[in-house]
């Protein structure tokens, strides 16, 4: 089953911010099996199968590799915005905040983009939709991360979602969320 979504990060669009994207996903079965994010803007393209990831844009081609974080006040942190989230997941996702080395807003698809790419370590966020998130899997865990629901669960369904480039870091920031 395709899934398209035109313009993930429709705020992000409407504003002029590049963050947002056009996604392309793929699965088979029920799994995520393939995935692009595309920004024409910026001419970037991000592409993984689950278990590689692969760049294209005015920077060159390269392979994409999570970096290693061991510690939650090492890790960068991104969120669309906790304004998205009911008040009990905002309270959750604030604990993790801070203890998160540095915490941002925005990037919307472009977020899971760099957890891939190794420039962000972590991205929690809540309301997503399957075809938010179906293309985003494949590139993240092909670039050697770890994508899953707040309650450890398939993310393609979407719902809360977290994504992290170390598992060290998914695992802190699940045991905070569950707080």
């Amino acid at each position: 089953v395709w899934t398209l979504d035109p313009i993930d990060g429709t705020k992000s669009f409407i504003s002029g911010m590049p963050a947002w994207g056009t996604l392309i996903g793929l699965a088979r079965l029920g799994e995520p099996v393939f995935g692009m994010m595309h920004q024409p803007f910026t001419r970037e393209r991000f592409a993984g199968d689950g278990a590689a990831a692969w760049y294209r844009g005015p920077a060159g081609s390269r392979a994409l590799q999570v970096r290693p974080c061991e510690n939650l006040k090492d890790a960068v942190l991104y969120t669309t915005s906790p304004r998205l989230m009911n008040a009990s997941d905002r309270t959750a996702f604030e604990r993790v905040e801070q203890a998160a080395r540095l915490s941002r807003y925005g990037g919307d698809c472009y977020a899971y983009c760099m957890v891939a790419a190794g420039h962000v370590d972590l991205v929690i966020e809540t309301e997503l939709k399957p075809h938010d998130v179906v293309a985003l899997v494949p590139i993240v865990t092909g670039a050697g991360g770890v994508m899953t629901t707040w309650e450890n669960g398939p993310p393609q369904h979407g719902g809360r979602i977290i994504a992290a480039g170390d598992k060290r870091v998914h695992a802190a920031a699940m045991a905070m969320l569950a707080s």
